[in-house]
């Protein structure tokens, strides 16, 4: 008889959040809040060492990872717990309707002349910094929004009023032909972190706040296999976030590009 896989112990974050969510939670409930500093006299409690950086607690279930399963199980039929800011060092579990915002497979992939600069290339520290700079470098948001845009601020990092401090990875403004004027906070994931709602929402929270007068429309971007660039437009619906476009790239040298593929995407316009 084959022998049962062992069962792998919470890490350290896990279970401060779990103490941290219970210690708040009451069967029903759809919203728990709590404090950063609870998790020193959690950890305490514990008997667990402290957490250098308190933030990357909450940091990682909101990014990279998911919450424990008893928390998880504690979620209305149809929804999922979401951690949300609720101001400086406050922050609130929410239970939401989940939206999946990772991009989808088997997607073809739309070829682009590569202009990013070889320097940019070889320096750039990160693969986020990387695909934030072929992004901008090779004009994506413009090609996939068909609108002219321009990069305002990268990392914009601002107050909103009941969720405290948020940061988008890039800030583009930008402008149609009929003279509307419109504003993408772009999130960039690469590696192992995806896109997540919680960012999208901070989003559109952040427009509304820092630039009431244009037309906010958030963009996803991920890097995907080989290289591929995924980008996705998100909207709300009657309060609910969808997803309303989505698009691959693969940047290429130009000679990789053949009449073939230009003429397949003359075709796919008429």
């Amino acid at each position: 008889m084959a022998k049962k896989p062992p069962t792998r112990r919470p890490n350290r974050y896990e279970r401060i959040i779990e103490k941290v969510f219970f210690a708040h939670y009451s069967p029903g409930q759809e919203e728990v809040a709590f404090d950063r500093e609870e998790f020193e006299s959690t950890s305490r409690a514990l008997k667990i060492p402290l957490p250098k950086n308190l933030g990357d607690v909450v940091y990682s279930f909101r990014y990279r990872t998911q919450l424990p399963r008893s928390i998880q199980d504690t979620a209305p039929e149809g929804k999922a717990w979401v951690i949300m800011a609720a101001g400086r060092g406050r922050y609130r579990l929410v239970a939401v309707r989940p939206l999946d915002v990772r991009p989808r497979d088997g997607w073809a992939a739309i070829k682009v002349p590569d202009a990013t600069p070889g320097l940019i290339s070889m320096y750039a520290l990160s693969d986020e910094q990387a695909l934030l700079a072929k992004i901008r470098y090779n004009r994506l948001i413009d090609i996939f929004t068909g609108i002219t845009c321009y990069s305002l601020q990268s990392h914009l990092r601002t107050t909103v009023p009941g969720m405290g401090q948020v940061e988008t990875d890039e800030i583009y403004v930008g402008i149609d032909k009929r003279g509307a004027q419109y504003v993408f906070p772009v999130e960039a994931k690469a590696g192992r972190e995806t896109l997540g709602t919680l960012q999208v929402g901070q989003d559109f929270a952040l427009c509304e706040t820092r630039f009431p007068d244009l037309i906010c429309r958030p963009i996803g971007a991920q890097f995907m296999a080989s290289g591929v660039i995924a980008l996705l437009e998100f909207a709300l619906t009657d309060g609910e976030l969808t997803i309303t476009a989505e698009k691959h790239y693969r940047l290429v040298p130009p000679e990789q590009l053949s009449p073939e593929d230009l003429s397949d995407y003359q075709r796919q316009t008429e």
